[in-house]
């Protein structure tokens, strides 16, 4: 049985663009509002007031240092890896590709405690640590592991992707020039992949400076704005938590802001 021309015409009438957009501005209105909320929530005098504070520079230099070296250390090995993964078929690909994504479904408590059976201080990794003058846990270098475990998948996936979609007619032609492999990936695949690349890096950078259940328990000191945040809820209250946290926001919208500005608009890609 055919529809009726009416009833194909009322549904050619029926705008699912806007219903699609209304849907969606739910969701918007969703992200939206609490963060408006959180930053009307104090006079700005007060949070211009908390950029001074000690434990809140502290706190933030913190996150920024290690965030900059997580990120270096997941887009050193990460890249890699992705470019590997891009490459490789079957059962491989696949098992390696599930190791990859395991700490993205991990809760960040368990993460930290993951890694505390392999880097604590009663582990064999953490007694040679100590032996030679430095710690993996309660010092910036656990923040960095902590960062890295949780925040390095974001890279390998993105860069995965972006290495999957470029045109392999490009590569072949490159490499029947007569340009061998690492020539071939530096100058056509990795400038091809790059918008792609890039929005795994800012999302690994916005994930690493915001972590905080692998990092509580793998390094509660040096504290980091996370870290700071929790501390000021529960010693002080929530009153006092929020300008630490717009600290945070504006710190992660900034780096956002700067690492899009840098490649063009990478995650709209």
């Amino acid at each position: 049985m055919f529809p009726t021309r009416s009833s194909t015409d009322a549904a050619d009438r029926f705008d699912w663009l806007s219903v699609t957009l209304l849907l969606g501005g739910v969701l918007l209105c969703y992200y939206l509002l609490p963060l408006g909320s959180l930053l009307f929530s104090q006079p700005p005098r007060v949070v211009l007031g908390q950029l001074t504070e000690p434990s809140v520079v502290s706190a933030a230099s913190t996150s920024l240092a290690t965030a900059t070296a997580s990120v270096t250390v997941a887009t050193v090995f990460g890249l890699p890896l992705a470019y590997w993964l891009a490459a490789a078929e079957g059962r491989a690909e696949t098992l390696v590709t599930a190791v990859v994504v395991l700490p993205l479904v991990l809760p960040p408590i368990v993460s930290g405690m993951v890694l505390l059976t392999l880097v604590g201080p009663e582990t064999i990794l953490g007694e040679i640590a100590a032996a030679n003058g430095f710690s993996l846990t309660r010092s910036l270098v656990g923040v960095v592991l902590a960062q890295t475990f949780v925040a390095s998948p974001f890279v390998v996936i993105s860069a995965k992707a972006a290495f999957e979609g470029v045109d392999r007619n490009l590569e072949l032609a490159s490499r029947t020039l007569g340009k061998d492999r690492l020539t071939t990936f530096r100058r056509v695949t990795l400038p091809l992949a790059w918008p792609g690349v890039l929005a795994g890096i800012t999302l690994a950078f916005a994930r690493s400076i915001g972590e905080f259940g692998a990092t509580v328990m793998l390094a509660y000191y040096p504290r980091t704005m996370p870290v700071q945040i929790w501390v000021s809820f529960t010693t002080l209250g929530l009153e006092d938590a929020f300008p630490i946290a717009v600290v945070l926001l504006g710190i992660a919208v900034a780096a956002l802001v700067l690492l899009t500005t840098l490649g063009g608009d990478p995650i709209a890609r």
